[in-house]
This record gives structure tokens, sequence and C-alpha cells, in this order.
């Protein structure tokens, strides 16, 4: 039996830190059909997941499995090009276990992204959305289990998403002529796609725009003190939700059309990072965006 220790987000860092000329300020996630907007980045630095201990394979399509580090408009990045899921067969901890890493890193913020269907009356396919809150059915919590030494057991999730860095990507959304709602997104495990009368549930019950991720990430990186904002690109409408009620197919579904959408992410990403850097008079609320209460059915 091997007594190899395995890997904490503070020995990651320290080793990743030793090949980086500082630490990040920012963190990404990029989900899928993102996988663009790590192009735009100054890299210093590229590795692999599959080259760092503890980080989980990525097995799904449009999800890299890279970490790079380099800078945009000033800010030094720390980008997960891609993620694993739930419904790949990893247990929560490890899924997340990357979004220690960049807490470890020293980075003070992170901003996830993904593709989503949504839910809410009047979202089209191609529109984002800025997330107000979530709720989570994927079903169990990255928290469970053994205590991560130094963290709180019992984090508060009253603002889980920072409304100051909600109102920098309305302000970035409206310099960039983006369609950008606010809302509330509902995770689920996956892998099968929700049914209509699921769909017809999660709408009474609050949701304006249906994953199968982002949530756990959320909770570990307020777990670990950092401020979070998080924005999917809807890509379809959800299921029962189309006049023609057509079924959903990933490729065609959701990848192709967050890759169509993919200058649209980068420039509302960048612009958040230029405004992150240099923060602005926050923007009018509903000048762009429209806000997670104004046309909930």
């Amino acid at each position: 039996m091997s007594s190899r220790r395995p890997p904490t987000p503070a020995t990651v860092a320290r080793r990743l830190l030793t090949e980086l000329p500082g630490p990040p300020q920012l963190g990404l996630e990029l989900g899928s059909g993102f996988a663009a907007v790590a192009e735009a980045i100054e890299p210093e630095r590229i590795w692999n997941f599959a080259d760092l201990p503890g980080f989980p394979p990525t097995g799904v399509s449009g999800h890299d499995g890279r970490l790079v580090v380099g800078r945009w408009h000033g800010v030094r990045v720390a980008v997960l090009s891609g993620r694993a899921h739930y419904y790949e067969g990893f247990d929560l901890s490890v899924v997340t276990f990357p979004i220690r890493v960049l807490a470890a890193l020293g980075v003070s913020t992170v901003l996830f992204t993904n593709a989503a269907g949504g839910i809410r009356r009047g979202f089209r396919p191609g529109d984002f959305m800025a997330f107000a809150d979530h709720l989570n059915f994927i079903g169990t919590n990255p928290l469970r289990g053994p205590e991560w030494p130094g963290r709180k057991r019992f984090v508060d999730l009253t603002a889980a998403y920072d409304a100051d860095l909600r109102r920098l990507l309305v302000a970035a959304a409206r310099h960039q002529k983006i369609r950008l709602h606010q809302g509330v997104y509902l995770a689920v495990s996956g892998p099968s796609y929700e049914t209509p009368a699921e769909i017809r549930a999660f709408r009474l019950w609050g949701a304006d725009a249906v994953g199968m991720s982002t949530a756990p990430g959320t909770i570990v990186a307020r777990q670990c003190g950092l401020r979070v904002a998080a924005v999917s690109c809807v890509t379809n409408v959800a299921a029962g939700l189309a006049p023609n009620a057509q079924g959903i197919d990933h490729e065609t579904d959701v990848i192709a059309p967050a890759q169509a959408r993919a200058a649209a992410a980068t420039g509302l990403i960048g612009e958040f990072i230029r405004r992150w850097a240099a923060p602005t008079a926050p923007a009018p609320a509903g000048a762009v965006a429209t806000s997670a209460k104004d046309s909930r059915r």
C-alpha cells in the first residue's frame, strides 16, 4: 500500500508559484464553449490538468483541461480552461479542488462561466445571464466529509454572488452592447437533460436557467473567502419550452451556440476584468441587463 499523501491546495500552489513571476489576482473557470476566452490571455505559463496533482481530468467536449496564467488588461489572471463534472463520476471535493488551488495561489476574486438552458420567458439563445443566486439540486455538497483545515464548515451563502461584481458585469455588457440578464441558476447533477415536467417545476421554484455545474465551485470559493461572480451563456431553450418541442443535443444545442458567442463572451469578460482592475461608477440597473425579478412567471 502506498504511503504517499494526497496533494493539498497549498502544496500545489507553492509548486506553481515557483514557475510564475508573481501570484495571480483574479481566477476564471471557463465552462462549455468558453475555451476561446483563454486565447485572449497573454500567457506566462500553461499547464495541462493531467500534469497537476489533484486536478481531475476533463472528458467532456468543450473543456480543454488546461491552467493558463497570464496577463489580461494588466491583471495577472489564472484561467481554468475547462472543468470536471460530478456526472463524470468524481466526488465534488475532487471537482472543486482546482478552486482551492486558485485560492491558495492568492486570487481574491473568481468568475465562473458556463452554458445553460434558458427557463425564464424572454431568454433567447445567445443571451448571457449574470448570477444573482443559485439553487443547488445536484444532490450533494462539496463541503460534505472531513473539515478542511482552517476553513469554516458552515458557510454562509446569503450573498454568494457579489453584488458589486455583478454591477461590473452589467456595466461591461452595456459597454459591449451585449444582452445580459440577471437571474437564478439551478444546478442539477446530469448528465441527462431535464424533462419538461422538471423544467416547469424549476420555473415555479424561481429558476431562470439550468445547468450541471458552477454551484459547487461557488460554495467552495465562498468557503475560501473569495468574492464570486458567475455568468451563463444561454445556449438553448430548456426542455419543453420550444414551440416545436424539439429535443436537446449537446454538440448542436450547447457547444455550437456557445462557440458562436465566443467573441461576445471574450468581450464581456475582458471588459469585466478591465473594470475590476479600475472600478468605475456602477451602471444604473436595467440599462442593458434585466433583473432577476422583472419577468418571473
